[in-house]
């Protein structure tokens, strides 16, 4: 039986005067969120490697909400540590502190046998899904420190929970960004506020899913703005009792699960 949808309507300024960075921003989910974010009142900085389709994010966003969007075009496939340095020095210079970090960017790669994995496809899709999101954490953790109610989340995948074969360097990504959220959950539990969380959006309407199920319907999956009542309600003050939490968005009732 299909799990229905999370029912919730957060006020308009849920997230006001909050400033939130989103990596894979330019589509998908993360194209949602930034929209989304910014009408419930935050302040979003959007980070992709595609520059056109970002500006077209700032603009549907600076339309409606004009000051209230910066975007950073970043080839996490290339990037390097004093890249993030930057970026995070940036954050810091322009807005003294960061209130949230949603890590949504993710290479699918090839899906064969571990036995027959391209070389190169694992060495990308490790810098993009699990290296990049590291360095980034790294460096941005002094700026997400100083916010008052801080949230950290990284995206997850059911076969980042339950190893599945043919999903390679994929898959094994994402158990790795599940031990990243465990361990740092351990670590800034009594030394900050941020809550650290792990989110799986499941089966949705983007095209990494018509890359990796061709032969699906796409009408049978949800739309990204579907998911949005569970993103913001784990980036908004009710979300401050979750961390360390693996969550889905399938089923999310907005109790510890």
């Amino acid at each position: 039986m299909r799990k229905t949808m999370f029912e919730y309507k957060p006020p308009q300024d849920l997230l006001k005067n909050k400033t939130i960075l989103i990596t894979g921003a330019s589509d998908g989910i993360g194209r949602a969120c930034a929209n989304s974010f910014a009408d419930h009142g935050a302040t979003v900085i959007l980070l992709s490697r595609t520059q056109p389709k970002l500006e077209q994010v700032y603009d549907e966003i600076e339309a409606r909400h004009p000051g209230r969007v910066i975007i950073q075009p970043l080839d996490l496939r290339t990037a390097v540590s004093e890249d993030f340095k930057l970026l995070a020095d940036s954050i810091d210079e322009q807005f003294g502190c960061l209130d949230g970090l949603l890590h949504n960017a993710a290479l699918l790669g090839a899906r064969n046998p571990i036995e027959f994995y391209p070389d190169e496809d694992w060495k990308n899709l490790m810098q993009v899904n699990v290296n990049a999101p590291f360095l980034l954490t790294k460096v941005l953790l002094p700026v997400l420190s100083r916010a008052t109610d801080g949230r950290l989340l990284f995206t997850a995948s059911s076969v980042g929970r339950q190893g599945r074969a043919y999903w390679g360097g994929y898959g094994v990504s994402k158990f790795a960004i599940e031990g990243l959220m465990q361990t740092l959950a351990d670590e800034l539990q009594d030394t900050t506020s941020i809550r650290v969380n792990s989110i799986n959006p499941g089966g949705t309407r983007t095209a990494m899913r018509r890359e990796a199920y061709p032969a699906e319907d796409p009408n049978t999956q949800p739309e990204p703005e579907a998911l949005m009542p569970v993103y913001l309600y784990i980036m908004g003050p009710e979300g401050s009792g979750f961390h360390g939490q693996a969550i889905d968005v399938r089923g999310f009732t907005g109790a510890m699960q």
